[in-house]
């Protein structure tokens, strides 16, 4: 369980991720990674571009590497566009949050996908380096295991750190938390609006359901004693993620009400 303390204050508990959870999530992702090279090799003739390209070396160099590019950047663009999950991470209901409960920025996501050289693919690059050197089985052996125990750091990263964090989370400053009470979680954010309500602000779609949790929270909990000062903290975090500016003839209470109102109109089942 990780408690994360808001910027106004307010403790929010999130269940982590287990080492189960993440490994699952990985097989899932990497078996359609797999899925992908079967079916460039299955289904694009490899030898017809050689005949085009005649041997040109740069030309076959660049081609493996455009197709290579959904699969090497299949965790970045994944978590950007799902809000924190791949496909794996959606399957095992596991999302990414930074430390402080909120949706991590896209720096955040590039970290940590920049991160996973070192998390699990760091021999990789020793591999690589010394492959044309290989003049014997045992060199190569030695190097092979190398490979095998450089995918093991991540993994053991998520079972002894504190809060299941590989070395992509600690530079990124984010946490991987279980969404298995998202249906209780998610009575907690239900605002009452009439039918024919309208919303003001559209840019509450890039909440994320955690986001509205915790303004939910703050902002009942500041208005119940008045700590205006801590409503003014929570607006300016609102508008920092919503890109929204606040409206000159409404107070910070009707513009929070009305971002939570909006939230749920935008994102309630049709």
């Amino acid at each position: 369980m990780l408690q994360v303390n808001t910027t106004q204050n307010v403790k929010i508990n999130f269940a982590m991720a287990n080492v189960g959870q993440r490994l699952l999530a990985f097989l899932i992702d990497n078996a359609i990674k797999v899925g992908y090279f079967y079916f460039l090799a299955k289904f694009i003739d490899f030898d017809g571009f050689d005949d085009v390209i005649e041997g040109d070396s740069w030309s076959r160099a660049a081609i493996w590497i455009l197709c290579l590019l959904p699969i090497t950047f299949y965790s970045l663009y994944s978590e950007v566009l799902m809000n924190g999950q791949t496909l794996g991470k959606r399957v095992l209901k596991i999302r990414i949050i930074n430390i402080e409960g909120f949706k991590p920025s896209f720096l955040d996501y590039t970290i940590r996908w920049f991160l996973r050289v070192v998390d699990f693919n760091f021999f990789v690059l020793v591999f690589v380096l010394f492959y044309s050197t290989l003049n014997n089985s045992e060199l190569y052996m030695i190097l092979y295991l190398l490979f095998l125990v450089g995918k093991m750091i991540g993994f053991f990263m998520i079972v002894f750190t504190k809060h299941n964090q590989r070395i992509g989370d600690f530079a990124a400053n984010t946490v991987v938390v279980s969404l298995r009470d998202e249906a209780s979680f998610s009575n907690t954010i239900l605002e009452n609006i009439k039918e024919d309500y309208k919303p003001r602000f559209p840019n509450v779609i890039k909440l994320s359901d955690n986001d509205a949790r915790i303004i939910k929270d703050t902002f009942t909990k500041a208005q119940k004693v008045n700590d205006y000062n801590t409503l003014i903290k929570l607006r300016t975090k609102v508008e920092e993620v919503t890109s929204i500016t606040k409206p000159k003839d409404v107070t910070d209470i009707q513009f929070l009400d009305t971002v939570l109102k909006d939230f749920n109109y935008y994102t309630q089942d049709k």
